[in-house]
């Protein structure tokens, strides 16, 4: 033992014969096998391999932070669930709140309209006196009242749709009660002298809306609003300022002859005097726009079941007639509005509610 450790110490070690001949029959082995192992295609898949394991390593690396923010992700979508789970309870509470709220606006809403068609109703049958027409027109407010009954008239003509009509039935809705009752306030202020003046000079905005609706309302519907508005017209003619300023308004002419046509008796009643009131103004009305009455329709109505239709339809084919020698003669043949009323026995019209 003692004489190995030296040898080792000197750089040599002793193996036995035996030994050795093994070792020495394992290298010639190996030297000639080895070379038919490690061949290239050996070498290339060994590189293959460990080319394989390295993107094994990364991909394992990968599919790890895959999971990691999968596992983010996938919390996110849990909190964004509960978060929406809770908006959609929200909503839900949302949504009642607002079908309660609707439901107490309709109910607000027809109060409203109920108060304002009862009040208007009311305000129509005082509005038949003088002395309460004086009232109103002495109030700071009525220029607001009426330029909102001028809104109310056209928001709701515009409402109303292709074949609605306001017969008897509709005439107990408050919608329709309400605009009715305005019609008829504002042609009650017009029956009274300073009122029609009131309405020629400081309400000239409403004399037009008047007038537009009365275009836009279709033949057949709205027959009592029609007349409302017909005889607000006719006694707002009656005064020199407003039946001037009538007399001027764009398309009057072939509005009145529209009217005319309408199934309504009342409706062609009133159209017809106001075209009176037009034709007996001083000079009456021009010639090129006489030719284009309606002669025959005037004809027609002077036949007809409806007496006081029929009168005026009479008168004013006498007035007709008598223009033709005014033109000649225009002294003798001039009028004064007071005659004409008092010639046809009208005079301005008062409305009475419905």
């Amino acid at each position: 033992m003692r004489s190995a450790q030296m040898s080792r110490k000197e750089g040599y070690v002793k193996v036995r014969k035996r030994d050795l001949e093994r070792l020495t029959t394992e290298i010639m082995q190996l030297r000639e096998f080895l070379p038919k192992v490690l061949n290239r295609e050996l070498v290339e898949l060994f590189h293959k391999a460990r080319g394989a394991e390295t993107m094994k390593a990364r991909s394992e690396q990968a599919q790890e932070q895959l999971r990691q923010e999968c596992q983010h992700l996938r919390s996110r979508l849990d909190a964004a669930q509960s978060e929406a789970q809770t908006e959609r309870e929200e909503k839900l509470v949302l949504r009642e709140q607002l079908w309660e709220s609707r439901e107490q606006l309709q109910q607000q809403a027809e109060f409203c309209t109920g108060l304002g068609a009862a009040s208007c109703t009311l305000l129509w049958s005082v509005s038949r006196k003088e002395e309460a027409v004086k009232d109103i027109l002495s109030d700071s407010k009525v220029e607001a009242f009426l330029a909102m009954a001028g809104q109310t008239l056209e928001s709701f003509v515009k409402s109303l749709g292709e074949e609605v009509k306001m017969d008897q039935q509709d005439l107990c809705s408050h919608d329709n009660q309400f605009v009715l009752a305005l019609a008829g306030v504002i042609t009650n202020i017009a029956a009274v002298t300073y009122g029609r003046d009131f309405l020629a000079t400081s309400a000239r905005v409403l004399l037009d809306t008047l007038t537009q609706l009365l275009g836009v309302m279709k033949p057949g519907a709205c027959s009592k609003l029609k007349v409302l508005m017909l005889m607000a017209l006719y006694n707002v003619s009656i005064s020199v300022k407003g039946l001037q300023y009538i007399s001027e308004t764009p398309g009057l002419l072939p509005l009145i002859c529209c009217l005319l046509q309408d199934g309504d008796s009342e409706v062609c009643l009133h159209a017809l005097r106001l075209l009176q009131s037009l034709l007996l103004e001083e000079g009456g009305l021009a010639p090129e726009l006489r030719e284009h009455l309606p002669l025959a329709r005037i004809h027609q109505l002077s036949s007809s079941r409806h007496s006081a239709l029929r009168q005026a339809a009479q008168d004013t084919l006498e007035d007709l007639k008598e223009l033709a020698p005014a033109q000649q003669a225009p002294e003798s043949g001039q009028r004064s509005l007071q005659e004409h009323a008092s010639h046809r026995g009208g005079g301005p019209w008062h409305s009475k509610t419905t």
